[in-house]
């Protein structure tokens, strides 16, 4: 439960939509495929608009996408795709709804070798970067690890995961701590930065040069 007159990072306002999302979710590792696929669509869908924008369209989001059940959306056809796109619950965006489609085919086709979760987590080694930034203006858009992850996922065939979504990725699922030193959350999402796969499964994309 979120707390009133807590120091946090500028971006999460005053909105309480948005100040629930940064205390509870934003930055918290993951660890489940259905967290990381969900959060690859809605950040694909909030390519070029606010956040807040996809906040409050997260539930019908998720009911319109079956609740971004891969196997079902993958399956989508042109019917699915022209329901979709009649749908004001939703960002109607024929672009963004077909690589929601193409990312759930790229997502089942990733887990005949392995999971998303061990995929991304295994790119920063299973433990979550911590950042010590003290303002906003010095927080990147982008990075060179979140060029090289974006990279693999579009060879993949994910689409709509360019480094700058990429790196929001990074930030939202915890991969990288990017709350502001002065922010309450900082130092809970520090406390839960731990292995978050098996140490079998490490290394097999960690480059620290890309840290």
């Amino acid at each position: 439960m979120t707390e009133p007159g807590l120091c946090r990072c500028p971006w999460a306002g005053s909105d309480p939509l948005y100040i629930r999302y940064h205390d509870e979710e934003w930055g918290v590792p993951k660890t489940r495929d259905s967290e990381f696929f969900e959060k690859t669509i809605l950040e694909g869908f909030q390519s070029g608009l606010s956040w807040i924008t996809i906040l409050r369209k997260r539930e019908a989001f998720r009911q319109a996408f079956d609740g971004f059940d891969a196997a079902k959306m993958a399956a989508y056809g042109d019917a699915k795709v022209a329901e979709l796109l009649s749908n004001a619950g939703i960002i109607r965006h024929r672009g963004k709804i077909e690589a929601a489609i193409a990312n759930a085919r790229a997502y089942l086709k990733l887990a005949e070798e392995q999971s998303l979760t061990a995929f991304l987590w295994g790119f920063v080694n299973g433990e979550a970067i911590q950042n010590r930034f003290a303002s906003a203006a010095e927080v990147p858009p982008e990075t060179p690890l979140s060029r090289a992850i974006s990279k693999e996922l579009k060879a993949r065939g994910f689409r709509f995961t360019g480094p700058t979504t990429t790196y929001s990725l990074m930030q939202a699922c915890g991969l990288v701590n990017d709350h502001l030193v002065s922010c309450h959350r900082h130092g809970a999402c520090a406390a839960l930065a731990r292995p978050q796969i098996p140490v079998a499964a490490r290394g097999i994309h960690f480059r620290p040069d890309l840290l």
